[in-house]
């Protein structure tokens, strides 16, 4: 596992950003794993000025979401398919037919779900964008999701509501049900780029990186890939060693 450390959210933006750049421009086709919520944006920001002022082109590129909420239709705007295309792809010239995610209204989730993991698998992800969250979990596999998992609906922890609550103006509207990709799926990306910022993300990064691999922090599965990349602010990092 990689470990850089930089002084602020924007100098993590910018070294994300060159991360993503160069899997963008290396690859012929290449294939993105995008996460939502808050870490993520400053780094799809600085993505969004380099297509505009220095040419970064996402034409030839494919993206796959994490995860959906369960019972939001795509329209809604706290739905991710409507979220990612807001906060990124609609400002860059990745087609939207490009851009995909688990269907959250779909009659039969198992089934949506089987289908989502294969695309996701036979696509083959390049670079996969991940956050972690307060109780340690990557995408919505919370504490206690099995190591091998693969997309399925699960449903969140009190302490994700509570921290979600902020974009539904309350926890009675956060959707308690959740499609996700799984830690086994995320873990076929070739490369995955975890980022985490401010004091609140100490002690998650102190046990994803130094703790055991378990199911108590399932970030830590980061520590079974190959190419494990996280990158952190000074207050992220302030736990380690």
């Amino acid at each position: 596992m990689e470990i850089i450390v930089e002084r602020t959210p924007a100098d993590v933006a910018v070294t994300a950003a060159d991360i993503v750049a160069a899997h963008v421009t290396g690859a012929e086709r290449p294939v993105l794993g995008l996460a939502t919520g808050s870490t993520p944006l400053p780094t799809y920001r600085e993505l969004i000025r380099r297509h505009r002022e220095e040419g970064l082109r996402f034409a030839r590129c494919r993206a796959y979401l994490l995860d959906e909420y369960v019972g939001l239709p795509a329209a809604h705007p706290q739905s991710y398919h409507a979220t990612i295309r807001r906060e990124f792809t609609a400002h860059v010239d990745i087609p939207d037919a490009a851009v995909h995610s688990p269907d959250g209204t779909a009659a039969d989730l198992a089934a949506e779900c089987a289908r989502y993991d294969r695309e996701v698998t036979a696509q083959g992800v390049d670079v996969q964008l991940l956050g972690v969250g307060t109780d340690g979990h990557i995408g919505f596999n919370e504490p206690g999701s099995a190591l091998d998992s693969t997309t399925r609906p699960t449903t969140l922890h009190p302490q994700t509501v509570r921290d979600n609550s902020r974009f539904f103006g309350g926890e009675d509207a956060v959707p308690r049900h959740v499609l996700t990709q799984g830690l086994g799926t995320i873990l076929r990306a070739g490369h995955l780029l975890l980022l985490a910022t401010g004091a609140a993300k100490a002690g998650p990064v102190a046990a994803l990186v130094g703790g055991p691999v378990t199911t108590t922090c399932p970030a830590s599965v980061l520590q079974l890939h190959p190419r494990a990349t996280v990158v952190l602010d000074a207050e992220a990092a302030a736990g380690l060693g």
